[in-house]
C-alpha cells in the first residue's frame, strides 16, 4: 500500500474510529477504577511500526523493560518487512514476534484482526505504542484488550487527534531524543493516574549506547572479509569506506549525489576503496556515481549484502561509513565502524544514532529540521533540500581523511 494512501486512511478513517473508541471508553470507564500494571506482569506488547532504524533506537527501552519486568514475556508487533532486524538483534524470542503485512489494504486488515484476537487470547497486561501520532497503532493498542495502554499524546496541542483512550499517556516532546522518550513510556506503565505522566518518570540522560549486539565469531568475520577481497581485489590493498547515498522512502534526506561524488573521488585518490551500498533500487544511483567518480576503487555494492547480518559483517570489514540519515547509520552502532551521517530535514538531536562512534553533519539552516510528527513528515522544500545542499563536500572529505589517517596511526602504534 502506498505511503500517501496509508496517511489518508489514517487521517480520516482513523480519527473517526479513535473518537468512537474514546466515547466508548469514557462511558464504560465511569464504573471502573484506573488500570494499573502489576510488577509481576506476564505479557507486555510493544507496537513499533516505524522504519528499521527506530528499532535500534528502541534498544534501551527493551533493555529497561527486561530489567523492570524480568518475569514478563515481551511481545513485539511490527511491519513484516522490518522483522529481520528484530530477529537479528534478538529483541525477544521468535515466538513472541508478531507482524502486520502492509503490502495491501486487505492484507493489513486481515493481520490486524488476527493479531488482535491472538493478543486477547494471550491476556496482555500492558501495551506500549511507540508510534508518535499514528491512529492505527493507537486503535491496535485498544483492540489487543490490554488494560494498561502507554503511548504518546499531543495533550493540548491542536491537530493529530488520536483519541483519549491511551490511559497511561505521556506528551510527545519534540525537544528530547526519541530514545529518551521511549524510556519514558516504560516509566509511564506504573505512573499514577493523571497527566502529564512524565512527572512521575525518572530523570534520564540520552542513552549512551543502544544496548544491543550481534554476535559474530572471529572466523565468521575473517571469512567474510576474505570473500569481499576475493570478489573485489582492489580492497586487498586499500582500506574500505562505505557510502550510502540513497534517501530511502524520504529522498529529501539525501545529500546531493554530486557532493558524494566529490568525496568519493578524494577518498579514492587518497588510497581508499569506496563501496557504494544500498538496496537494489539504489543501483542506478550507484552506477551514476561510479561514472562521475571514474576510479576503479569506487565499487558498486548495492545488493551485494543479502541480509542485514551480512551488512553488519561488511561494516566490520570497513573503516568508515558515510551515510544519509537512515537505517545503515543506526545498524552501524552495533559494530565497531565509525559513522558520518547527514541530517537536515530531520535532526540528529532527536534521531541521531546512539553511541560515541557517530559524527553528526548538519548545516544549521533556519528551516531545518522540517519533518516532524506534526506534519506527517511532509516537507515544504519541494525537493530543494538546501539544508543538505549547503553542507559542502570538501570539509566533509577533510574530516573523513583526518579520521582515517588517525585510525591508521593508532593501529600502527
Amino acid at each position: 500500500m502506498k505511503l500517501q494512501t496509508q496517511r489518508f486512511i489514517d487521517r480520516w478513517v482513523g480519527q473517526l474510529l479513535c473518537a468512537a473508541v474514546s466515547a466508548w471508553v469514557r462511558v464504560t470507564g465511569l464504573w471502573s477504577a484506573p488500570a494499573t500494571l502489576d510488577a509481576q506482569a506476564k505479557n507486555i506488547l510493544v507496537i513499533l511500526l516505524s522504519e528499521m532504524g527506530s528499532i535500534v533506537l528502541a534498544g534501551p527501552m527493551f533493555a529497561a523493560l527486561r530489567r523492570q519486568y524480568p518475569g514478563a514475556a515481551i511481545h513485539i508487533l511490527q511491519l513484516k518487512k522490518n522483522q529481520e532486524v528484530s530477529k537479528l538483534l534478538s529483541l525477544t524470542e521468535p515466538e513472541h514476534m508478531h507482524t502486520l503485512d502492509d503490502s495491501s489494504g486487505g492484507a493489513l486488515i486481515a493481520d490486524i484482526l488476527k493479531v488482535s484476537l491472538t493478543m486477547r487470547r494471550l491476556g496482555l497486561d500492558a501495551v506500549i505504542d511507540c508510534e508518535l501520532f499514528s491512529r492505527v497503532s493507537a486503535l491496535l493498542s485498544f483492540s489487543t484488550g490490554a488494560p494498561v495502554r502507554a503511548g504518546f499524546t499531543p495533550h493540548t496541542q491542536e491537530g493529530l487527534y488520536r483519541g483519549s483512550f491511551i490511559n497511561h499517556a505521556i506528551p510527545y516532546n519534540p525537544y528530547q531524543h526519541i530514545s529518551k522518550q521511549f524510556l519514558s513510556l516504560v516509566d509511564a506503565l506504573q505512573s499514577p493516574h493523571g497527566m502529564p505522566r512524565n512527572r512521575a518518570g525518572a530523570i534520564r540522560d540520552v542513552p549512551a549506547e543502544p544496548e544491543l549486539s550481534v554476535a559474530f565469531t572471529p572466523t565468521e568475520l575473517e571469512t567474510y572479509r576474505s570473500k569481499v577481497e576475493t570478489d573485489h581485489p582492489v580492497t586487498r590493498d586499500r582500506p574500505l569506506v562505505l557510502v550510502y547515498a540513497g534517501g530511502g522512502i524520504l529522498p529529501e534526506r539525501a545529500w546531493p549525489a554530486s557532493h558524494y561524488a566529490r568525496v568519493v573521488q578524494g577518498l579514492c585518490a587518497a588510497g581508499y576503496a569506496v563501496g557504494l551500498i544500498g538496496l537494489k533500487d539504489d543501483a542506478i544511483l550507484a552506477r551514476d556515481l561510479q561514472t562521475q567518480v571514474g576510479h576503479e576503487a569506487c565499487l558498486n555494492l548495492t545488493g551485494y549484502t543479502k541480509s542485514i547480518r551480512e551488512l553488519l559483517m561488511l561494516m566490520h570489514a570497513s573503516a568508515l561509513l558515510i551515510t544519509n540519515d537512515g537505517g545503515p547509520s543506526h545498524f552501524a552502532t552495533v559494530t565497531p565502524i565509525q559513522t558520518m551521517v547527514f541530517f537536515g530535514p530531520e535532526t540528529g538531536k532527536l534521531y541521531g544514532p546512539l553511541g560515541k562512534r557517530t559524527i553528526i553533519l548538519e548545516s544549521g539552516i533556519a528551516c531545518s529540521p522540517c519533518l516532524t510528527a506534526y506534519n506527517h513528515r511532509l516537507t515544504f522544500c519541494d525537493g530543494d533540500n538546501q539544508c543538505l545542499k549547503r553542507i559542502a563536500p570538501d570539509p566533509v572529505l577533510d574530516q573523513a581523511l583526518t579520521y582515517l589517517r588517525t585510525r591508521t596511526e593508532a593501529a600502527s602504534v
